[in-house]
């Protein structure tokens, strides 16, 4: 078989024995978006290639260096999407979702693909929880999105992260900024990396988001954005701070955050933690009040943010957070004869109807192996029905815990199951 069953290189298995922290955590995102008044959308897997590098920008290292791209037999360029911003926001624009009344307020669960080094908390496919708030420029709603994610790092009992919020402008502050970072980083020519160098007079401020050591070392004393909003980005930057002050969301101004996507305008955001090695940004987000514009729409303030659900479980499991186990078997069924297993499957399939859940023998073994298997995938309880049992159309329900028996009909077998585990509950509690 060889190499056709090895997964590809920066991609993984989510096996069965550790899905259930996967549901969990998505279960609460979904929660904890729908509390706030978000639905849930669904886009394609993969985009028009001129989507990604309009929106997200060719200068960036998204664009340049990380994107999936191919042809279609039709010549067509397609790209899997390396976020999710882009894709929501082309939707939106698609559907006409501005004439259902705005802001209109979105959430995914998604899968993105960027070619880059796999490590710990990044593959190359990944997962993203991510929001978007179309047709807003309140600052309120900035405060609301970093609300939504602190309450979901709270929600998941992590404490450890640090929220850390800065503004980058508008085009309108920001062109005066360009032209001092092109002149203080034109002294560094000749130590800029290649693509740094491209970036010098297209979009110099990707250069302070460059993840070569040598540019992010040059970066770290270049002019910072905040020293040069206008009165209108400064007025909305103190008043997304006043909404955090009143909310209790604690936060740093850090004036080094751009984030790595050209869509951004004034407030951006990042929830960091040091907890997962060297890739400590957690979530990252902010205001992209041009996107729509520049996919051809009207003038429609927005905003988003997104988190890595791979880098979200391994700072869980960094931080000693205990995700609930699922679930196991309410009751096996185990049978002796082919009548037996008949009544077993009929017995099993009333069980699950009752809303619990219940497994038989599907294979074919013997009794002894059918209950070293209850024994296996964890069943709380098991009964054994033969030919003896349907005669006298009873059986004995045996508790795996305690090995504690109780007699139950077969033809009243559901009910009388469902007084055995309030038994054993009751029995349980008052042990406590």
């Amino acid at each position: 078989m060889g190499d056709i069953i090895r997964k590809i290189k920066g991609t993984e298995d989510i096996m069965p024995k550790d899905v259930y922290k996967w549901q969990f955590v998505e279960d609460i995102m979904r929660q904890q978006a729908e509390s706030f008044g978000y639905k849930e959308v669904r886009t394609p897997v993969f985009e028009q290639t001129s989507l990604f590098s309009r929106g997200v920008g060719e200068t960036t290292d998204v664009v340049q260096k990380e994107m999936y791209t191919f042809s279609t037999k039709g010549d067509a360029s397609i790209t899997l999407r390396p976020e999710g911003t882009a894709g929501a926001a082309r939707a939106f624009l698609e559907h006409g979702v501005q004439n259902d009344g705005l802001p209109s307020k979105q959430y995914y669960l998604t899968t993105c693909y960027r070619y880059e080094k796999p490590q710990a908390g990044r593959q190359r496919e990944f997962h993203q929880f991510g929001m978007e708030v179309f047709g807003t420029q309140n600052p309120a709603a900035d405060a609301e999105v970093i609300c939504l994610a602190n309450g979901l790092f709270e929600r998941l009992g992590l404490s450890n992260i640090r929220l850390e919020i800065n503004s980058i402008g508008c085009p309108k502050c920001r062109s005066e900024y360009h032209k001092k970072l092109k002149e203080y980083f034109s002294n560094y020519k000749d130590q800029l990396c290649e693509t740094c160098l491209g970036r010098l007079d297209r979009n110099p401020m990707r250069i302070i988001d460059c993840k070569s050591p040598i540019c992010s070392g040059i970066a770290k004393d270049a002019p910072k954005v905040i020293d040069f909003l206008c009165d209108e980005c400064k007025e909305h930057f103190e008043s997304v701070k006043s909404y955090l002050d009143v909310a209790g969301v604690k936060y740093e101004v850090n004036p080094s955050i751009v984030r790595g996507l050209d869509y951004y305008t004034k407030t951006v955001f990042e929830f960091v933690s040091d907890n997962i090695g060297a890739q400590g940004t957690v979530c990252g987000g902010g205001r992209y009040d041009g996107l729509i514009e520049e996919l051809g729409g009207q003038h429609t303030p927005s905003l988003g943010c997104a988190m890595g659900i791979e880098r979200l479980l391994l700072l869980m499991e960094n931080s000693g957070v205990e995700i609930p186990k699922p679930e196991t078997c309410d009751l096996y069924v185990a049978s002796m004869g082919e009548k037996a297993q008949l009544k077993a499957f009929s017995i099993v399939e009333e069980v699950r109807k009752s809303g619990l859940f219940a497994q038989s023998d599907i294979v074919g073994r013997g009794l002894r192996p059918q209950m070293k298997f209850a024994d296996k995938i964890g069943a709380k309880f098991s009964v054994v029905i033969g030919d003896n049992e349907i005669e006298e159309n009873k059986a004995e329900v045996k508790n795996m815990e305690t090995g504690e028996k109780t007699a139950v009909s077969l033809d009243d077998f559901v009910s009388d199951f469902q007084d055995v585990l309030i038994d054993a509950e009751t029995k349980k509690i008052a042990e406590m």
